[in-house]
């Protein structure tokens, strides 16, 4: 009995250190450095989420990479097939966290729908961030017909030595999820 009693005193101590407590008072901050703990690895992922309006990613080869990392900021290319135009891009702000989509030709020029996105309205943790359509984005999609993307909330999950995960859902049933293997990094 005092063994159990020990134990779950120890417990305790280690879940109110230092780092326990650093994570519970600021998530966002846990949330970049498990981002940036990814840097320079690329990693295959999956399409989960059964809409048919996926049906092209399921065919295709879906690689992210976590690359451009710094305290404040990480990118993550985001390759389907040989389409390499797609970019995340989650920024520390004054407020929480923003996710932005870069959109760019091979050339590296903007096409479509450019740095759209949202900011957190939450703390999140260290493992989920959840970022709502803000009002610039509402705006685009509004002056390029896309309406119904102006209700999106995007996610973004990082479990270390596990899974990565990026998700788009909207209010009527729409649901995106990919998720990428963190147990085995492809080799550049």
């Amino acid at each position: 009995m005092k063994t159990l009693l020990f134990a779950a005193a120890a417990a305790a101590v280690a879940l109110s250190g230092p780092a326990f407590a650093q994570e519970a008072a600021n998530p966002q901050d846990a949330f970049l450095a498990r981002l940036n703990a990814l840097c320079g690895q690329s990693f295959e992922g999956q399409v989960v989420s059964t809409d048919a309006a996926d049906a092209d990613f399921r065919g295709k080869r879906l690689v992210m990479q976590v690359r451009d990392c710094a305290a404040d900021e990480v990118g993550i290319p985001f390759a389907v097939g040989e389409d390499r135009s797609r970019r995340w891009v989650i920024t520390r702000t004054d407020a929480g966290l923003r996710l932005k989509h870069d959109h760019r030709d091979p050339q590296g020029e903007i096409h479509g729908y450019h740095m759209y996105g949202g900011d957190t309205a939450e703390p999140g943790s260290a493992s989920r961030q959840q970022f709502p359509v803000d009002q610039e984005s509402i705006d685009q999609f509004i002056a390029g017909g896309a309406q119904v993307s102006t209700t999106n909330t995007w996610a973004v999950e990082v479990h270390p030595e596990r899974m990565f995960a990026y998700e788009l859902s909207r209010p009527g049933g729409r649901f995106f999820r990919v998720e990428f293997d963190l147990t085995r990094p492809l080799a550049d």
